[in-house]
């Protein structure tokens, strides 16, 4: 059995590779990891942008390289042009033995302040030590908006691992070769294994490429596979359900999307509506699954917690997979 799972497994890897949709479903975690480093911030990371020379003084350079990012450049007509883009940058630059804050005119008020403050720091040369502000941590570990992207995105691709099963059974039906199952030595239950295997692999794919790629290397990965796992459920048997009662893979996607549905209700519900409303989404499965990846993104995760969001949403999964069970049965008829 477990042979015949892994065959029909190899087959619909060699078709995915042909086909496009496939192929970018299988490239989504990576495209969106990166997008995520690009569009967002480290949680340390500052707003103030400098342009320097480069070499006209490294102490200053590295002096305030400690509070702001630095850019150098070769002279001070490179510095203008830098500073003439659209972003906010400033440029200081030396004036015989001073230097002058040099600024496009639509810069941020509190940039060219900062700035300012810093060159004078660096001329009166005040160090941090020097300083009786006291640091207080608010307990955030991990960018906000970061996290939030790389837990959405782990929850869309368990939707798209349901996406690859659909289509995977479309390409079988299209292709009139589902028909041979019940000609062959394949139970309908090895073939169903068989074609949820992708669906199954690719969220785990996917969270541990996201998780690699935009640094959340700390968080503990058996934890987030568990909830993975488990939130990947309702997206295999809408696979199973769409791929067999399609003919179109464009009906079939379409139907999938859905789900995209109750996922952004649960997040919704949990990062802008207050407690008192949170009870009307404890319905939907990846209304946990989320609070799950969440405590794990921001390492504060107890085995005790994943256990209890886990069982909720394996309790969820089982009502939609009695409900859906008969039609599956029809769909292999």
């Amino acid at each position: 059995m477990i042979k015949k799972i892994w065959l029909i497994f190899l087959r619909d890897l060699k078709v995915n590779k042909r086909d496009f949709i496939a192929v970018y479903i299988i490239a989504f975690p990576i495209l969106f990891a990166v997008g995520i480093n690009l569009l967002t911030p480290s949680i340390n990371d500052t707003t103030v942008n400098l342009a320097l020379i480069e070499g006209e003084n490294p102490a200053q350079a590295t002096y305030l390289k400690d509070f702001a990012k630095v850019e150098v450049f070769k002279d001070v007509l490179a510095v203008e042009q830098r500073v003439a883009k659209r972003d906010n940058i400033v440029g200081i630059l030396p004036k015989g033995n001073d230097y002058y804050i040099l600024q496009q005119g639509n810069e941020a008020e509190g940039v060219v302040d900062f700035a300012k403050a810093l060159l004078t720091f660096y001329e009166q040369d005040v160090q941090i030590a020097n300083t009786n502000a006291e640091i207080i941590e608010l307990g955030r570990t991990v960018p906000p908006l970061k996290k939030l992207l790389v837990n959405i995105a782990i929850l869309f691709t368990s939707v798209l691992g349901g996406m690859l099963i659909a289509l995977n059974i479309v390409e079988e039906k299209v292709d009139r070769t589902i028909r041979a199952i019940h000609l062959s030595p394949i139970s309908r239950k090895t073939f169903l294994l068989g074609k949820s295997l992708m669906g199954v692999l690719l969220p785990i794919y996917g969270t541990v490429v996201l998780v690699w790629i935009t640094g959340f290397r700390g968080v503990n990965i058996f934890q987030m596979l568990v909830i993975v796992l488990v939130s990947t459920i309702i997206s295999l048997l809408i696979g199973l359900i769409e791929g067999l009662n399609n003919d179109d893979v464009i009906n079939a996607t379409a139907n999938i999307k859905i789900l995209m549905l109750p996922m952004a209700a649960a997040i919704v519900a949990i990062e802008l509506l207050a407690d008192k409303w949170q009870k009307f989404f404890y319905w939907i499965p990846f209304y946990w699954a989320y609070k799950g990846n969440d405590v794990v993104l921001s390492q504060i995760a107890t085995w005790q917690q994943i256990i209890g969001y886990s069982c909720i949403v394996l309790l969820l999964s089982s009502v939609v997979y009695i409900y859906l069970a008969p039609k599956i049965r029809k769909g292999l008829e």
